[in-house]
């Protein structure tokens, strides 16, 4: 993650469609290696900040918090790639329902790029 790129925080945020439309039941393997990844991103940002406050080598600090950042990274590709392929595979039987919860190409690309 590079440190001079800007926080995007009023940026819309993709998380995975809870039900499959083809039978309704939930992704369940895309969601728990998300929050898997989230978790262990968690872990690691829980132990930048212990290792900050006990004053730990600035080396630690760096690599641990490299890793933080790379594992947000991965946490939100995921989820970007998620949402592409439900757009892709998502055919809603009503026009004006799949209007408003799917993303257009253009939204999915402009996320994916935030994450660039």
């Amino acid at each position: 993650m590079d440190s001079e790129r800007p926080q995007r925080r009023n940026e819309p945020v993709v998380t995975p469609d809870p039900k499959d439309t083809n039978g309704g039941h939930r992704d369940d393997v895309a969601v728990r290696k998300i929050a898997n990844r989230l978790k262990r991103a968690q872990g690691q940002l829980a132990a930048v900040i212990t290792a900050v406050e006990t004053g730990a080598d600035c080396r630690d600090v760096v690599t641990q918090l490299a890793a933080v950042s790379s594992a947000l990274d991965r946490a939100g590709f995921a989820i970007v790639s998620t949402a592409m392929r439900q757009c892709i595979t998502d055919e809603p039987a009503d026009r004006k329902d799949a209007a408003r919860s799917s993303l257009t190409v253009e939204e999915l690309e402009k996320l994916f790029l935030t994450l660039a």
